[in-house]
């Protein structure tokens, strides 16, 4: 299996004297499910049983926990309902839907006794979070067990979870477990289901899920008893047997922070094997209108699994399936759930997306309530390489769509830091634009920073060093720092921390005693080094460099075969800029600024200056 030489070396780097954004010894948590849920299709309604062994590895004696309720948030009158019906522009999907629910359509988890080492707890439960006094603190080290007993309600499909979907499946099981919240060096994330996204402790997961005989899973982890599964695998244990016409599905899932599954009585399922061995299973309605695209999509999913493999790093586990289920789009453990019913360009595209989140959130899991930009837009940026390559879309940038995004976010005027928290923007277009738009930004034009080939250098970093841990965004910069040589915290700051926007101008342009002088303008709050280009009369292309003073280094020329000029630094308190070109300004055909346009400058305009437009 290839997880277990992953999990060799996760073990030790998680436990060793990396220094990660607190300045300490890097920690975290572990936690190990076993549960077993049984489930009536009729009613949707579910029992469960949990046995949770969770590991304190920091250095705290903790006194509580909390657990994520998150089926309590589709119930009318939740913080997730009436956020929805607050907002200026309400998710599509959700709108007042929650508020009109019946009581057999909502959903709920239902905590029905609850124990640590055999004593009885005391629990509160706050909307989506149980808060529960303990027993006994848990020292620096130590590990307890909990055990609960639960009982759920599957609501109808509205967001990411649900039952009897608008493409007919039915059922969509993602957070439908009592699941325990993150503690890290910040403390408790226990974080009320609003709208946003997720944060989980890493742990083992042992799931048996009962439910009627004619329904197929798939999901997270691998199946024990393959042969109850219409082919799922080779079969490593002998099946449960059946009871009143219904089957245990017994699975088993190393290292992962969730556990997802969907179930349906029409599923068709196919697998392929990618060329480094990773079985990848494929779960989708039996609709003629749907089945060719899903045939096609295989080969293209075997093919962005080798892409992502080369540019960050090798998927660790020996399989992924790919879901028709949930509402769109939206990644879990070792699957994604997306909708099915889509033209094959989009099928594609939405499986690019979630898949890449395999790397950037479920290997590299960041807090995606704090910051949702590292998942979202490290996604986005790299499903949109990905995209290029394999659909042959031969885009010069094929970041161009975020840079527009992010050009309208910039200049609409409902722009909040990236530091937001996810469920604090005013505007949910504003959180989209900045959480995948301006996020996938960064790192385009991080690489025009640094340059490609260390930004492509740094991603395979990040992820050697980071993978099944917690990473934060002072971690990444740091990774880069260390491959680039440069200072980066000025950018880090200015890009997420404050909504500063780049602008820079060739202010004027003047022939001085044969020469050409040039002066630029810095006209926005945020600095950048400045690529410089000149095309002369001759038809040569020229270029000069003006590293920003503080980075404290310089990027190599991005084209070894332009002749490039380094100049003195530009510190960024000075708004101007002359520079020197030794050739009189009738040599000269065109100047601008950032001829990759891989700078977000807000306003081109003013970046170009040529002989004609005089």
């Amino acid at each position: 299996m290839k997880l277990k030489a992953f999990l060799s070396l996760s073990f030790f780097s998680v436990f060793a004297l990396a220094q990660a954004q607190n300045n300490t010894s890097y920690w975290q948590q572990h936690v190990d499910y076993t549960m077993e849920v049984d489930m009536n299709v009729e009613d949707y309604n579910y029992t469960g049983k949990q046995e949770l062994v969770y590991t304190n590895n920091s250095p705290d004696t903790l006194t509580q926990v909390f657990y994520h309720l998150y089926f309590n948030a589709f119930q009318p009158g939740s913080e997730m309902d009436v956020r929805s019906l607050n907002i200026k522009d309400p998710d599509r999907r959700v709108v007042d839907r929650i508020s009109k629910l019946e009581p057999e359509e909502e959903g709920f988890l239902k905590v029905n006794a609850l124990s640590q080492d055999g004593t009885a707890l005391s629990y509160n439960v706050a909307g989506t979070v149980l808060e529960v006094n303990l027993a006994q603190p848990i020292a620096p080290g130590a590990s307890t067990t909990f055990n609960m007993d639960f009982n759920g309600q599957v609501p109808i499909q509205i967001r990411r979870s649900g039952r009897n979907s608008a493409e007919g499946v039915a059922l969509s099981m993602t957070q439908w477990y009592p699941k325990l919240a993150e503690y890290d060096f910040e403390g408790w994330h226990a974080d009320p289901y609003i709208a946003r996204e997720f944060h989980g402790v890493w742990g083992d997961f042992d799931v048996k899920i009962t439910i009627d005989a004619d329904y197929t899973i798939g999901g997270t982890g691998y199946l024990q008893n393959p042969e109850i599964g219409h082919g799922y695998g080779e079969p490593n244990q002998k099946a449960i047997k059946p009871t009143k016409g219904k089957y245990t599905w017994h699975f088993v899932a190393p290292n992962v922070h969730d556990f997802t599954w969907a179930a349906d009585p029409e599923y068709i399922h196919d697998k392929l094997t990618a060329e480094d061995g990773t079985v990848l299973h494929f779960f989708y309605k039996n609709d003629e209108e749907i089945i060719e695209n899903w045939k096609k999509l295989q080969p293209k999913t075997a093919e962005l699994l080798a892409y992502y493999n080369e540019h960050i790093g090798q998927y660790p586990y020996d399989q992924y399936s790919v879901i028709q289920g949930g509402d769109g789009g939206m990644e879990y453990a070792m699957c994604t759930l997306i909708t099915g019913g889509r033209n094959f360009g989009s099928l594609v595209g939405v499986t690019a997306h979630e898949f890449a989140h395999t790397w950037f959130q479920f290997l590299m899991a960041t807090n995606e309530q704090k910051h949702e930009w590292m998942d979202e837009g490290f996604t986005s940026y790299i499903s949109s390489e990905a995209e290029n390559v394999i659909l042959n879309e031969e885009k010069p940038n094929p970041q161009a769509g975020s840079y527009s995004s992010y050009f309208r976010l910039a200049k609409s005027g409902f722009e909040q830091p990236q530091t937001t928290y996810a469920d604090r923007y005013a505007l949910n277009a504003a959180y989209g634009a900045s959480a995948y738009s301006k996020g996938a930004v960064f790192l385009a034009q991080l690489g025009y920073i640094i340059g490609k080939e260390n930004l492509d250098e740094t991603l395979k970093k990040y992820y050697d060093e980071w993978h099944f841990k917690h990473p934060t965004p002072n971690d990444f910069k740091r990774i880069a720092e260390k491959v680039s040589g440069m200072q980066l915290d000025w950018y880090l700051v200015d890009w997420t921390q404050t909504t500063n926007t780049i602008d820079y101008a060739i202010k004027e342009v003047k022939e001085v005693d044969g020469k050409t002088e040039v002066t630029l303008e810095r006209k926005g709050l945020m600095p950048m080094p400045v690529d410089f280009y000149i095309n002369t009369a001759d038809g040569t292309n020229e270029a000069y460099y003006i590293p920003l003073r503080m980075m404290r280094a310089e990027k190599a020329n991005p084209f070894p075969d332009m002749k490039r000029t380094q100049l003195e630094d530009w510190p960024w308190a000075f708004p101007t800029y002359t520079l020197t070109i030794d050739k009189p300004l009738s040599e000269i055909n065109a100047m601008t600024i950032d001829a990759q346009q891989l700078m977000a400058d807000i306003d081109r305009s003013n970046n170009s200056w040529s002989k004609d437009a005089e």
